[in-house]
């Protein structure tokens, strides 16, 4: 926990919670032990989307579609979400929670590695949102500045590692050290980018805020 639990506790108890099928669907998945993003990142996404109104948003990781959905829900109603997922097990999953909401001819899911599915696009977005493997995510920017249109957005989620982040590489452990390695090189890449404004937030287990300049 980065931030005080007993505030996190608090704050989340003021959100005022998303629909009854978005809800059944963050149980779902916490029932099944599928991570979804936190309420304090809910709560930010969708500030962020009534700010930018996007009408095409990228999703890297769509585990059971729960964020593409909400993103859905607060987005402008004609937006498109394409996003990616390469776990074979989740995918109906979430194509199933789609079509329940009643989303699916909204919300395109391309199915693979991300690393592949992401040079097959060619379109640009101006919302991006990164949640997936961690360790990926700085293999990903280059294909990711690549299709962030001019005063596009990136958020990417969990960034800090439950505030490991800021010790030694020695600190962590062994297994820890590759991904440890990696967000470090992602974090300082966005944050001395010269074609992004970039910043680090300790909202949930950490997040990114980059703008593309024009």
């Amino acid at each position: 926990m980065i931030v005080d639990e007993r505030l996190v506790s608090y704050i989340n108890s003021l959100d005022t919670g998303n629909t009854e099928i978005l809800d059944q669907i963050e149980r779902e998945a916490l029932a099944g032990y599928v991570p979804v993003i936190r309420k304090e990142m809910q709560s930010f996404l969708k500030l962020m989307l009534s700010l930018k109104k996007p009408s095409k948003i990228l999703e890297v990781g769509t585990a059971v579609g729960f964020s593409a959905l909400l993103m859905a829900e607060y987005a402008p109603k004609d937006a498109q979400i394409t996003t990616i997922e390469n776990y074979e097990k989740r995918i109906p999953i979430a194509r199933e929670n789609f079509r329940r909401v009643g989303r699916e001819g909204q919300i395109t899911l391309l199915e693979g590695d991300a690393a592949e599915v992401l040079g097959t696009l060619q379109e640009s977005y101006d919302f991006i949102f990164m949640d997936a493997a961690k360790g990926q995510y700085i293999h990903f920017m280059p294909e990711i500045l690549r299709l962030l249109a001019r005063d596009g957005v990136l958020i990417s989620d969990n960034v800090l590692q439950d505030g490991d982040i800021i010790e030694s590489r020695f600190a962590v452990t062994r297994r820890n050290r590759t991904i440890h390695k990696r967000m470090r090189d992602y974090l300082y890449q966005l944050t001395h980018s010269d074609e992004l404004v970039t910043a680090v937030l300790p909202i949930g287990d950490g997040i990114t805020v980059s703008l593309r300049k024009a």
